[in-house]
C-alpha cells in the first residue's frame, strides 16, 4: 500500500508516522518537502504529487490550527483548512484514494451539555472552526472515499502543550487560574494515529468498505474541565516526583472572561464517539490513561 501523510512534523503526524509504517510505503511530506509538494498553501502542486504518487491513502494532518491568529489572517486560514482539503479530495476522487482528514469540535456551537453527534447542526464561533468546516464540505461535496475525524484538546509528548505548560508554572507560582467552563477530553496524537492507522486498514481490506466513508468523533473517554486537567496533571507529577519543588498551593477556577481571546472558544467541547466505536470495534480509554503516560515520559525525578 502506498500512502501519502502530510504534516508529518505535527502532533498528529508525528505519530502517523509511526502508526502508518506497517502498513506499507508511506511518503511523508511537509511545506519544507523538497522530493515533491506537501505545502497546503499550494493547492494545485498538492494535486500533481498526488496524481504522480498515485497513493492508496491520502493522510492530511496539516492544518492552519492557530486559532486566535486565523481571526486576523482568514484568507491563510481557509486556503489550509479548506481550498486545499478540498483539492486533495478531488486528488483522491480521480485516482481512486482514501482520503483521511481532522477536523474540530470548533465546528459547534459549544452550547449545551450533551456530547455532540456527528449529524448535529453546525455552528462555528470562529474562523478556525468556519475554514475546518468549509474543508469537511468540500470533501464530502468531491465524492471521494474519505474519512473525516474530528477530535479536541490535543497533547502529545513531543512538543508544547496544555500540560506542560501547568507543570512548567506549579514550579514557578503558588497559585494558578485555571478555566473551569470549558468542557471536554483531553486525547492523545498517539491515540488519534492508532486508530487512523486501525480504520485504515479496514478500509482498504475491501472495496465495500466504501461504505464507511464520512465523519467520526474521535476523543477520548470521560470528560473533564480544563481545570479539572490541571488539577489531574499536578497531582499525578507530584506523586510521580514528590522530591520536586512543587509551590504552587493553590489552582483557582475562573470562568472564560477571565481571559480575553481574539477567538470565541466553545463551552461544551464533548464529542459522542459510539459511531467510531461501533463502525471499527473500538473501545476508547479514558482520557487519565494518556495523559497519565504521558507525564510518565515527561516528569523526570530532581
Amino acid at each position: 500500500m502506498k500512502i501519502l501523510l502530510l504534516g508529518p512534523n505535527g502532533q498528529v503526524g508525528w505519530e502517523l508516522q509511526r502508526s502508518l509504517a506497517p502498513l506499507g510505503e508511506v511518503l511523508a511530506l511537509d511545506r519544507h518537502s523538497t522530493e515533491a509538494c506537501g505545502d497546503l498553501s499550494q493547492p494545485e502542486a498538492l494535486v500533481q504529487t498526488v496524481l504522480n504518487f498515485q497513493p492508496q491513502v491520502i493522510v492530511n494532518a496539516a492544518a492552519h490550527t492557530a486559532v486566535d491568529k486565523a481571526e486576523s489572517e482568514p484568507d491563510l486560514a481557509r486556503l489550509l483548512n479548506a481550498t486545499a482539503p478540498g483539492a486533495l479530495a478531488q486528488a483522491a476522487q480521480a485516482v481512486g484514494a482514501w482520503l483521511v482528514h481532522y477536523s474540530t469540535d470548533y465546528v459547534f456551537n459549544g452550547q449545551g451539555q450533551r456530547p455532540w453527534l456527528e449529524d448535529d447542526a453546525t455552528e462555528p464561533l470562529s474562523v478556525y472552526g468556519q475554514t475546518k468546516l468549509e474543508g469537511e464540505r468540500l470533501i464530502a461535496a468531491s465524492g471521494c472515499k474519505h474519512v473525516i475525524f474530528r477530535t479536541s484538546w490535543v497533547y502529545a509528548s513531543r512538543g508544547g502543550n496544555f500540560a506542560k505548560t501547568m507543570l512548567r508554572l506549579a514550579q514557578e507560582r503558588e497559585r494558578l487560574t485555571v478555566i473551569d467552563d470549558q468542557f471536554g477530553a483531553p486525547t492523545g496524537a498517539d491515540l488519534i494515529a492508532d486508530v487512523s492507522a486501525h480504520a485504515i486498514r479496514q478500509v482498504t481490506a475491501s472495496d465495500t468498505d466504501a461504505t464507511c466513508s464520512g465523519i467520526y468523533h474521535l476523543v477520548a473517554a470521560g470528560q473533564t474541565s480544563w481545570h479539572g486537567y490541571a488539577q489531574h496533571v499536578i497531582e499525578t507529577a507530584r506523586r510521580l516526583a514528590p522530591e520536586k519543588n512543587w509551590p504552587v498551593q493553590e489552582i483557582a477556577p475562573v470562568p472564560s472572561s477571565a481571559f480575553v481571546t481574539p477567538a470565541r472558544r466553545p463551552h461544551n467541547s464533548r464529542l459522542n464517539t459510539h459511531k467510531l466505536q461501533t463502525t471499527w470495534g473500538l473501545q476508547l480509554p479514558d482520557w487519565q490513561r494518556g495523559v497519565d503516560r504521558m507525564l510518565a515520559e515527561t516528569v523526570s525525578p530532581a
